[in-house]
């Protein structure tokens, strides 16, 4: 599918590209994001290149994740989100925020928005997310955004050769008053 772009009342919503390579490289210098998410690190300028000129514009050719850069109005990279689809009507969103704007709920309102998106534009009817067990700043974008969060995923993640616990929590489209596209049955 062809990228699309959202808007919140502070965000510009859209995929990244080779104009967008630098932002992304330096970004992704900072520790925090190398150590709770599973990019390369080190992080070179040819990661941010296949990121913004393969990754992220082949996931959205073939459906199988929707990457978008989180822009502040006037064109500073204030994070990252994707949703990759892992099964039928279920997609896995991930996040990371730039060291200079986190703090201000630029993720949260990205995450809703991406969500609502995905539930109404994508037949989603689940969304994931993981984090590494300790990520508490993940964790709490994930429960503001709304998610659920179910448990713990033992030996879950593979962080740079080493298998790490896992959260996982869940968001419905029930969950933001959308209708799914399938009925759903829940436990008695």
């Amino acid at each position: 599918m062809e990228p699309v772009t959202l808007t919140t009342d502070r965000l510009v919503l859209r995929t990244v590209g080779p104009q967008d390579t630098d932002a992304v490289y330096a970004a992704c210098q900072d520790p925090d994001v190398q150590r709770w998410t599973t990019i390369p690190s080190p992080y070179l300028p040819e990661h941010a290149r296949g990121f913004t000129e393969q990754i992220a514009p082949g996931g959205w050719a073939n459906d199988s994740m929707y990457t978008f850069g989180l822009f502040l109005p006037a064109g500073d990279l204030a994070g990252m989100l994707g949703v990759t689809m892992i099964a039928l009507g279920v997609g896995e969103i991930g996040f990371w925020a730039t060291k200079e704007h986190r703090g201000r709920g630029h993720v949260t309102e990205a995450a809703v928005a991406v969500a609502r998106w995905a539930f109404t534009e994508r037949a989603v009817d689940r969304l994931e997310w993981r984090a590494e067990v300790g990520n508490t700043a993940s964790r709490a974008v994930a429960q503001r955004a709304g998610f659920t969060m179910e448990g713990t995923l033992r030996s879950a993640i593979n962080n740079r050769g080493v298998r790490r616990d896992s959260w996982i929590g869940s968001l419905l489209p029930s969950d933001l008053s959308l209708p799914s596209t399938s009925p759903y049955l829940p436990a008695p």
